[in-house]
């Protein structure tokens, strides 16, 4: 509900970055396979089963590239979403920090004006006729100070309100484009492990059954269900951000909603 809060954004990003490193990791141990298994067949093993280990490893590195490249395509489309959100963060909170600073103005400004009526009914029955005179231009003077820092205030707390409702129609939409992002990393890893797991079988027949395990183990993967578990661990919350509240000095309404708004709907996800 903190509207400065971005514990929800930053633990997706920090999500689909530890999705990238299962990538990468899986990426290494397929370059790494590569070549050990090439060269120890190439030294023990009769020259056509050698030939057959070393095809296996020009597919390995080719499977690697593909991750790679998979990998790299995601991270350039991740971050056209996360300038996208960042700038809407910057604006946000200078936007939330220009409107406090018109409020303690609007503040202080009421209060000089308090000052000054005080002042002015003190000197009533002063008998210096100018000193009233300067009491009341400081009266007439504060009450215009008073009315420009409320139009002030008011600006900008339609305007914080304008850029809040930007910044979570951005944030919704970088939802649904990380999450779709998400769906395609897990069915393309998961599809990568299927493939390798297939290679694995086809080399090596005796040890198709604990490769079977892992295929098992794939055919269990639901991608709606990897996306729930994340949302319900994760979760920040459902109820959006409320408008920053337009607070008058001398009548103060707690619950008030900024002129011509309404609250913010009760957003699920």
């Amino acid at each position: 509900t903190d509207i400065l809060s971005t514990v929800g954004y930053d633990s997706i990003i920090q999500h689909l970055n530890n999705g990238r490193k299962n990538c990468k990791e899986f990426e290494e141990f397929l370059k790494e396979s590569t070549l050990k298994r090439a060269l120890e067949v190439f030294k023990q093993q009769v020259d056509n089963v050698a030939q057959c280990h070393i095809q296996l490893a020009q597919t390995l590195r080719d499977e690697a590239r593909k991750m790679e490249e998979f990998r790299e395509k995601q991270k350039q489309q991740r971050k056209k979403t996360e300038i996208v959100m960042d700038a809407a963060h910057k604006q946000r909170n200078l936007q939330f920090k220009k409107t406090m600073d018109a409020k303690k103005n609007y503040e202080q400004k009421c209060r000089d004006k308090d000052e000054a009526e005080q002042a002015v009914h003190r000197s009533a029955n002063m008998a210096n006729q100018k000193q009233q005179e300067k009491l009341f231009v400081k009266l007439a003077t504060s009450k215009t100070a008073v009315e420009d820092s409320d139009k002030a205030y008011m600006l900008h707390i339609n305007t914080l309100d304008k850029i809040r409702e930007e910044w979570q129609s951005e944030h919704i939409k970088a939802c649904e484009v990380l999450e779709a992002q998400e769906c395609e990393r897990i069915n393309f890893f998961r599809n990568a492990l299927w493939v390798h797991m297939n290679q694995l079988s086809q080399q090596c027949v005796k040890s198709d059954e604990m490769y079977e395990q892992v295929r098992k183990t794939l055919e269990m993967c639901s991608i709606k269900k990897d996306i729930e578990y994340f949302v319900n661990q994760r979760k920040t919350g459902q109820v959006p951000p409320a408008p920053i509240m337009y607070e008058n000095f001398y009548c103060p309404q707690r619950n008030a909603v900024p002129s011509g708004k309404t609250a913010g709907p009760n957003l699920a996800r």
